[in-house]
């Protein structure tokens, strides 16, 4: 996927698409992948954030990294998840 490290406000790679000119497929990729990275073990990471810190940090980020639409769809659905998990 080559659109998934564009950001929301064109400060991305590899062409600094910025706002609805990144492919929506990208749009999500980007929440998705982050959030995947975030929480996820990585050998290489000194800290792997819990799920509620990994959705500040998409909350922080909408607007600038992400698609303020769809990370407030992310992070509704994924709240939902999580309370169901419980």
């Amino acid at each position: 996927m080559k659109y998934h490290h564009e950001r929301w406000d064109g400060r991305g790679y590899p062409y600094s698409l910025s706002g609805e000119k990144i492919p929506l497929i990208g749009r999500i990729s980007a929440i998705a992948d982050s959030f995947d990275a975030m929480t996820s073990f990585r050998p290489y990471a000194l800290y792997q954030k819990s799920l509620e810190e990994g959705c500040q940090e998409i909350a922080r980020c909408r607007g600038s990294h992400f698609d303020t639409n769809l990370a407030e769809c992310f992070l509704k659905l994924t709240e939902e998840q999580i309370e169901s998990a419980c």
